[in-house]
């Protein structure tokens, strides 16, 4: 006989022999040598390919007790087999049928931590596919269940959830298409095995306005938090074309339905700031615990406000500025994250939240909550420092849309925030342009706008017609602000007479020459100078070295530029000179301008 089958008729052997043994014993009587015995005889019939002789084991009435106490320690090299055969092939099919019997007839608590552990060890590409397997049997075994069944059920989504995780979330169509891993797959599968617990809380709720079951439906709650944060925040839920079912989406539509059905959508969304009593006594740990909290609401508002999952649950008595009020805390949380599916999801609440809104019909009262000035300074960060450009476009529309929601009075605190806050020559000129159009209309408007005009404009010049630093402020680096403030100030002179003086421009002209235009023809004329030496000096360099295509360094408006050939850095230095050329044009004309309408007013006056 062949020494492999010798072995595997050993192994049968060898369990039919701690079988015979076990079947003469009460269960009190069972030793940790018998289940030690009948855990690696089982495993060697296994591995061997003798699965049918198990499940015959398994399957006698007389092995019922045996298999009741013992069977849960095959769950390990079972699970192994199950993954290690082909899906067609028929060892598998028995390995499954051995699974299945073993849900049917194991003490159900033993059994509920043998396939947990097995979760709870697998890693790798074999997580969705394990978690996947176990699913049915561990829902099966918790139904089963009569004390702790909450505990035990939150125990299993939690750990379901761990280890799922550290799994990258498919998000191009591609990926989600071919899902490698199993998430999309696993992640709806998961809700699935949820549902008969989720039933059997509503069920309890119907029977009395105070749900009895209120541990169940905590558990049943944290696991829709952490879906929410994880894989939902991450996911891409547009829908894409070409995907009949979207995967993710059908996932936030399960949970959100869970969170409807348990009748937690309404306080989540609208009573996130009456928070939940921390459990923690570690404030490490309640940080993390509200750091997690904060992106699960974002990523639910998100939900509902842009995909508009359960929105048609919700009654239409909120006004929209209650709503953008509501969201502004969620819409703070993603703009600070700088991952491409979290900014993008920040934008897109701000931007339907904002969409809601008639232009200029939003308080300035709602710029004294922090979230709406912080918000805005996220915004500028994403315009300026995000290196995704739709990101950057898309946050400056909003920006606009943010603006103009607004009433007079609150664009006014807006811009005096924006000018003192943003730090950025770019954002700076965006939001002088922006005052110079408020200017025109209120100029153009029969009635007057106090706040774009008088002695509140004046205060707003102030912050725009001036140099940061004097003479000494770096024109290259501020030209898009300094050109914006010239433009404003030309428009100013153009459109209000001396004689109505309804801006307050001329009552203001010493100290605008005074601050503005005089420290800048000094700076102007410094900094050509200097680029001129520059150019001169990098002239005479080449002439020396008798080639233009030498590497060198050069220096811009303070920031070092990568390495160019001298011909390269000549161009750069042209193009600030013609920057500077650009700058004294319009500041040349603005005196022009208020030269001739002072002679005039003088004239008229003689």
């Amino acid at each position: 006989m062949p020494e492999g089958q010798t072995q595997t008729i050993m192994a049968v052997d060898e369990l039919q022999a701690i079988i015979q043994r076990c079947q003469i014993l009460e269960e009190a009587d069972f030793r940790g040598e018998d289940y030690n015995l009948f855990q690696v005889a089982g495993q060697k019939c296994l591995e061997d390919g003798y699965a049918a002789q198990l499940l015959e084991v398994i399957q006698n009435v007389k092995n019922k007790v045996i298999i009741k106490n013992m069977g849960w320690n095959l769950i390990s090299p079972l699970v192994r087999c199950i993954l290690a055969y082909k899906q067609e092939d028929e060892k598998r099919e028995l390995c499954l049928k051995i699974l299945d019997q073993l849900v049917q007839l194991c003490n159900p608590k033993e059994l509920f931590l043998g396939l947990l552990e097995q979760i709870e060890q697998t890693s790798g590409e074999q997580v969705c596919q394990t978690i996947m397997l176990l699913l049915q049997p561990l829902q099966t075994v918790l139904l089963k269940l009569q004390n702790k069944k909450a505990y035990s059920v939150g125990l299993s989504l939690a750990m379901i959830m761990n280890q799922l995780t550290p799994l990258p979330v498919p998000y191009t169509k591609q990926q989600i298409q071919e899902d490698k891993l199993g998430l999309c797959q696993c992640c709806n599968a998961v809700v699935d095995f949820a549902k008969p617990f989720v039933n059997e809380v509503v069920k309890n709720m119907e029977k009395s306005s105070e749900c009895n079951d209120t541990e169940l439906k905590e558990e049943l709650l944290k696991f829709c938090m952490k879906s929410l944060k994880y894989p939902l925040l991450t996911a891409q839920l547009e829908e894409l074309e070409g995907i009949e079912e979207h995967p993710f989406r059908r996932f936030a539509a399960e949970i959100i339905d869970i969170l409807l059905d348990m009748r937690e959508l309404m306080p989540l969304v609208f009573l996130h700031h009456k928070s939940r009593r921390s459990l923690w006594e570690n404030q490490e740990f309640e940080d993390i615990e509200r750091k997690n909290s904060a992106d699960s609401l974002a990523c639910l508002s998100y939900l509902v406000f842009v995909q508009h999952f359960g929105i048609n649950c919700f009654p239409m008595v909120f006004s929209s500025s209650y709503l953008l009020q509501c969201n502004m805390a969620h819409i703070e949380v993603l703009l600070k994250r700088t991952e491409e599916s979290m900014l993008s999801k920040g934008l897109d609440l701000f931007e339907s939240c904002l969409l809601r809104m008639e232009d200029n019909g939003l308080l300035h009262q709602y710029l004294e909550f922090r979230e709406f000035i912080n918000v805005s300074q996220d915004l500028v960060k994403v315009m300026t420092l995000c290196p995704i450009e739709h990101l950057r476009k898309k946050s400056l529309n909003i920006l606009q849309l943010f603006i103009d929601k607004f009433e007079a009075e609150g664009k006014y605190t807006l811009f005096r925030c924006l000018l003192k806050t943003s730090n950025h020559a770019g954002v700076e000129g965006y939001v002088i342009k922006n005052i110079k159009d408020q200017i025109h209309l209120s100029l153009t408007k029969a009635h007057d706008n106090v706040w774009f005009t008088g002695h509140h404009l004046i205060s707003l010049l102030d912050l725009v017609l001036l140099l940061p630093e004097g003479a000494e402020t770096d024109l290259l680096q501020y030209s898009d602000r300094i050109m914006a403030s010239l433009n404003l100030l030309r428009y100013l002179v153009i459109k209000d007479c001396e004689s109505d003086n309804q801006t307050g421009v001329w009552t203001a002209l010493a100290k605008i020459e005074e601050n503005f235009l005089k420290p800048l023809h000094v700076g102007l004329n410094m900094s050509k100078a200097h680029y001129e030496a520059e150019i001169k000096n990098k002239k005479e360099n080449r002439k020396e070295a008798h080639s233009s295509n030498t590497i060198c360094s050069l220096t811009v408006s303070g920031e070092k530029m990568p390495p160019m050939t001298t011909e390269m850095q000549l161009q750069v230095l042209h193009s600030a000179l013609f920057t500077f050329d650009l700058i004294e044009s319009v500041l040349a004309r603005v005196e022009e301008l208020i030269e001739v309408k002072v002679k005039a007013v003088m004239d008229e006056n003689i």
